[in-house]
């Protein structure tokens, strides 16, 4: 799929980024890591947790270059790419830390450099090897990956494919404005900004609405058109797709004209950049996904979401790096998929959420599997915000968490103050996901999954040791992603 994605000039521009990245490498070896997922995965929390981690001497008994020892330190060093605006590592921990908040989530790109000194694990290693590998976070918005699939379509394409999804399920009521105004115009009529400007507005409502947290949607692209940025008002954010275009050439100075030149330019002045000036260049990635809220939604969010995932596991340019394709055509060669706040559940739902996460990716592995990329998945926290605990309710044992609910939330009819604890059962998921991926029944109490009950924490208190030292910040299988994502970097 990536030879679709990239024209030749394309190649020819990414192939000398590469050859001035691994000539930098030969003297500082890094690995790219890209950091992104869809809406409200917690991509700045994974982040900020990871490097807090690191620099604090974090619990991180599976990542093997700490657990052994051979990590002798690690610290923040100024970003490689001027021009990319720097993660505020400093503010987020503020948040999570100080304030107990959550930070803001992530608008743009931007990128932090971390530097790991350590000691092979043989003593060849220790020889040849010069004991540090920098690791280049680049944090970008979900919204930009789920672009990339546009590359490869032409207007006609977009335009079908997306008036097909949104005449389904709950997306009909929700595009009913939109699609109604684009079925009143004549694609064969003259080019207008004003009808082109209002096309462009009720298209971006029905994405925002399919966005919003009572439906969870996740297939949403165009990105842009839900965080335009400096882009607003453009003419390549002043578009949209139509219905029943047919096969016609559209004629010079007509609608149609118009809304297909703004789609080849929102490619080439918003996605091909992206893409070539920074996805491209990329070594490791890490996908997070918000499983539960797409859970809490029902099997159509649940569908949309590996709908989404399919189309951007697509988009990597998945393999083994060999000498010459590092050179001159860098390939992902390992790529995490997460599903976040595990610490919402039990722990022994943890297991069945890495199964659901695990099915919803299937399809994808299955297309793209085969080109030797690293695959795996897990269910993690990035920030722990509960603690597990049982109770005793009419002679049985459940077992709850425990946290500080945001202010707000509102359990059995009783509104928390974002100070006082309190503890909740979350619901069991089901030991086979099946029952999440088939249409609703009828009668919703028979054969319908159990509901998960979702509750917003906020993040934990951090403690200082005896020595005024602040403790790192609590997570679940941080270590591991890590040891996946990096470890054999520092084998």
């Amino acid at each position: 799929m990536a030879t679709s994605l990239t024209s030749f000039r394309d190649d020819a521009l990414i192939a000398l980024d590469n050859l001035a990245d691994r000539a930098s490498g030969l003297v500082h070896p890094t690995v790219r890591l890209g950091v992104t997922g869809l809406s409200r995965a917690g991509k700045t929390v994974f982040i900020s947790s990871l490097v807090h981690n690191l620099l604090h001497g974090g619990r991180l008994p599976l990542f093997e270059a700490a657990r052994s020892g051979r990590l002798s330190s690690v610290r923040l060093e100024p970003q490689p790419d001027d021009a990319i605006p720097r993660f505020q590592y400093e503010d987020h921990i503020q948040a999570l830390v100080r304030e107990r908040i959550w930070p803001d989530s992530t608008r743009a790109i931007s990128e932090l450099r971390l530097t790991l000194q350590f000691q092979s694990a043989s003593g060849w290693g220790r020889f040849f090897s010069a004991g540090k590998l920098s690791i280049d976070l680049v944090d970008y918005p979900g919204e930009w990956l789920l672009d990339l699939p546009l590359l490869g379509q032409d207007y006609r394409t977009f335009s079908n494919k997306t008036v097909e999804l949104a005449r389904g399920g709950i997306r009909h009521e929700l595009a009913k404005d939109w699609m109604a105004l684009a079925e009143s115009v004549d694609p064969a009529a003259p080019a207008d900004e004003m009808t082109a400007r209002r096309l462009a507005e009720a298209f971006a409502a029905y994405l925002k609405a399919c966005k919003s947290d009572e439906r969870s949607l996740s297939t949403l692209p165009p990105g842009r058109f839900l965080m335009p940025g400096d882009l607003d008002g453009s003419p390549a954010l002043t578009f949209t797709p139509l219905p029943n275009l047919g096969e016609t050439r559209f004629e010079k100075g007509t609608l149609g004209a118009m809304m297909e030149r703004r789609f080849e330019a929102y490619k080439s002045v918003v996605v091909k950049p992206f893409f070539r000036e920074h996805f491209a260049r990329l070594d490791r990635q890490i996908v997070l996904i918000d499983a539960l809220q797409a859970l809490n939604r029902g099997p159509e969010a649940v569908q949309d979401l590996e709908r989404a995932l399919s189309d951007v596991l697509a988009c990597f340019r998945p393999g083994s790096n060999s000498l010459l394709s590092s050179l001159l055509g860098r390939r992902i060669d390992k790529v995490l998929v997460a599903a976040t706040k595990a610490d919402h559940l039990h722990h022994e739902s943890h297991d069945r959420l890495e199964a659901l996460t695990r099915r919803l990716v299937d399809r994808a592995v299955e297309r793209i599997g085969m080109a030797g990329a690293g695959i795996d998945v897990m269910a993690i926290a990035s920030v722990r915000a509960t603690r597990e605990a049982t109770v005793r309710q009419d002679g049985e044992v459940l077992p709850v968490i425990t946290g500080t609910p945001m202010a707000g939330e509102k359990i059995n009819g009783e509104i928390f103050d974002g100070n006082r604890k309190t503890a909740i059962f979350p619901g069991d998921l089901p030991v086979k996901p099946d029952s999440f991926f088939k249409e609703p029944p009828e009668n919703p109490e028979e054969g319908a999954p159990p509901p998960i009950n979702i509750v917003r924490f906020r993040p934990p208190s951090v403690e200082e040791n005896t020595g005024g030292i602040q403790l790192s910040v609590p997570h679940i299988r941080l270590d591991r992603a890590l040891q996946f994502l990096i470890g054999d970097r520092l084998a």
